[in-house]
């Protein structure tokens, strides 16, 4: 048996596995974590073989097994005594260490070959904190824990690896991940890109806004910007460059449009599921939180490119070149993705569990895919499809689940050691209490912390260490938490890591330095959303219909005027004017006042029909 044998049957295990428990309901907390986690790392191991390719692959081989086995021993230890573990308070004997140690090793490794040595390094600096953090000096000094405390903590109960984020993983996001994959290989990755390419191809820029259409609709699956880059950026990056579109300007389309797939709803990078359950939240309300600020993203992105068209002459998209709207629409294009929302949105409206809603779309994509490719493929093509869904479902289950029960040991570790609290004091206290300085300094954190991390362990990361401190001066704990979120998102764009451009400089075949700097300037506005969560209640939906006015027109003033600032498109035509109106333009939109938008709406605009007028009489 090949290993891309191994492979794929592993992978529709998994995906069994949680087809099966979003149907029927997961089983016990601890047992439908440990049979995830058992699951997803003996795929993880058969996915990202050690020294694959090498001589000394029969060593990786040896490795690799150990590891496996480790995991399966603990995991089925935990499995086994299940009752024990939840009904006492089991003390640490040898062999507890001895599994704690394996399976922690095995996670981090899995995390190394999957993400990179960024993640499994914090993890690590989080357990040694925990073991000696009592050998620091001043604040960070904490009483001390014993290597038997810290194997309780984590591996016997639910506060450690077998912790909230692992069991969010094994349900929630598993169901969604399994509902992305199968959704974007059934039809819906070609109807999303038809669909991108017809309604962006023929306008200015346009093949630098199909790239954000696309990449928004499958980020909004895939949760992943890299992973985006990497699948959308090798069709919409060479069309760029085809088109003339200067190559780090291509880059950074892309790596734009792929981040803001991470915070526009229903997915989020799958963060909105572990938000709901940190803030104990209905994952409902996080997403209606996530609209406005997404939708007021992807605007400025789509601004920004327009204006950069107009003044560099962007080449359209040739007709020849788009596919038909009869084709776009066509019955097997959007009949999938039609009945998989339908299911979806039939599982909340009946309460259902998001998993077993998740469930409900699955069964909705799989018999519309089967009803309209019947005739055209045979059933051992449409098997196969779906295989492959599975397999890439697997494949995110694999990074997802590590990720996340590696990012649970370190929070148990912040929790445990109080560090949290510790660095939120500070962070109040060299604020001085004031809401806008301890925004500005945990906005800064956050982008440094989320450099390098994936989406969701960013965010995990930021919740525990800044989000309180936000909490702490009165900031409302969804706005904190969004705001925390945001930032930590935006690292994959921002010098010096900035993983996405990474990739998509990679792709455009450029330097990635001019690329992130046209990066930060299309992504502007993300910087300045997060601080109108806390400005504007109304941008979370709250507030009433007033306030949720007054954030719409406060954002869609920056969506317009910061674009326009940073491409140089002219206002009045005197560059040294629009400037100084620009600002001022800016600076009234984000004043907390009812009136000041509606002011700087107006300045923006007149200012902007004075311009045309006076080219009309020079003309």
């Amino acid at each position: 048996m090949t290993l891309a044998n191994i492979q794929k049957a592993l992978a529709i295990l998994v995906g069994a596995f949680v087809f099966y428990t979003a149907a029927s309901g997961p089983f016990e907390g601890l047992i439908q974590r440990a049979v995830f986690l058992a699951l997803v790392s003996t795929l993880g191991f058969a996915l990202y073989p050690l020294g694959a390719g090498t001589r000394w692959r029969p060593m990786g081989v040896a490795i690799d097994l150990a590891l496996c086995a480790l995991v399966l021993i603990a995991c089925g230890y935990v499995v086994w005594n299940y009752d024990e573990i939840m009904t006492s308070l089991p003390w640490a004997t040898t062999l507890d260490k001895a599994l704690t140690v394996g399976l922690v090793l095995a996670v981090l490794e899995l995390g190394r070959r999957t993400v990179g040595l960024i993640f499994p390094v914090l993890v690590m600096v989080g357990l040694g904190y925990a073991l000696f953090g009592n050998l620091l000096p001043g604040a960070l000094r904490h009483r001390g824990f014993d290597t038997a405390f810290v194997t309780e903590t984590i591996f016997l109960g639910d506060l450690g690896i077998w912790g909230m984020l692992t069991g969010v993983a094994a349900t929630v996001i598993a169901a969604f991940v399994l509902f992305g994959a199968l959704l974007l290989h059934t039809g819906g990755g070609q109807a999303f890109m038809d669909l991108a390419m017809r309604l962006g191809g023929r306008q200015p820029g346009g093949a630098a806004k199909i790239a954000t259409i696309a990449s928004g609709l499958f980020g909004m699956i895939s949760g992943s910007a890299v992973a985006n880059v990497a699948t959308t950026g090798n069709f919409t990056i060479p069309m760029m460059i085809r088109l003339g579109y200067p190559r780090p300007f291509a880059a950074a389309v892309e790596a734009v449009a792929s981040t803001g797939g991470q915070i526009a709803p229903p997915i989020m990078g799958a963060a909105a599921f572990v938000m709901a359950e940190i803030l104990g939240l209905p994952y409902t309300t996080i997403i209606l939180g996530a609209i406005i600020p997404a939708i007021l993203f992807y605007a400025s992105v789509f601004v920004t490119v327009h204006f950069v068209a107009l003044r560099r002459g962007l080449a359209v998209v040739p007709e020849d070149e788009l596919p038909a709207w009869a084709t776009i629409v066509s019955p097997r294009r959007v009949a999938p993705i039609l009945c998989a929302l339908g299911g979806l949105g039939i599982g909340i409206w009946l309460g259902r569990s998001i998993a077993t809603a998740a469930f409900y779309g699955v069964i909705g994509l799989l018999i519309a895919f089967v009803v309209t490719e019947a005739g055209r493929l045979s059933p051992r093509e449409m098997i196969a499809k779906v295989i492959n869904g599975l397999e890439d479902a697997g494949k995110g289950m694999v990074i997802i689940g590590v990720l996340l029960a590696g990012a649970q040991v370190l929070v148990s570790m912040i929790n445990l050691t109080g560090i949290g609290v510790t660095l939120s004091s500070l962070i109040v206290s060299m604020a001085g209490d004031s809401v806008p300085m301890v925004a500005v300094i945990v906005g800064f954190v956050c982008l440094i912390m989320g450099m390098g991390l994936p989406t969701t362990a960013a965010y995990v990361l930021v919740a525990a260490v800044l989000a309180p401190a936000m909490t702490a001066v009165g900031v409302d704990p969804l706005a904190a938490h969004l705001f925390v979120f945001y930032f930590a998102t935006i690292s994959v764009i921002t010098p010096p890591v900035c993983v996405a451009v990474f990739v998509g400089a990679g792709i455009a075949n450029t330097n990635w330095l001019p690329a992130a700097g046209q990066a930060v300037r299309l992504g502007a506005v993300t910087y300045l959303v997060p601080f109108l969560l806390l400005l504007f209640p109304g941008m979370l939906l709250q507030g009433g219909p007033v306030a949720i006015a007054e954030a719409i027109l406060a954002g869609a003033v920056l969506v317009i005027a910061v674009p326009t600032l940073l491409t140089g498109s002219p206002l009045v035509g005197n560059r040294l004017i629009d400037t100084a109106l620009l600002i001022a333009v800016i600076l009234l939109a984000i004043w907390p006042h009812p009136i000041t938008p509606i002011i700087a709406f107006a300045v923006y605009f007149g200012a902007r029909k004075l311009g045309q007028r006076s080219k009309e009489v020079l003309a």
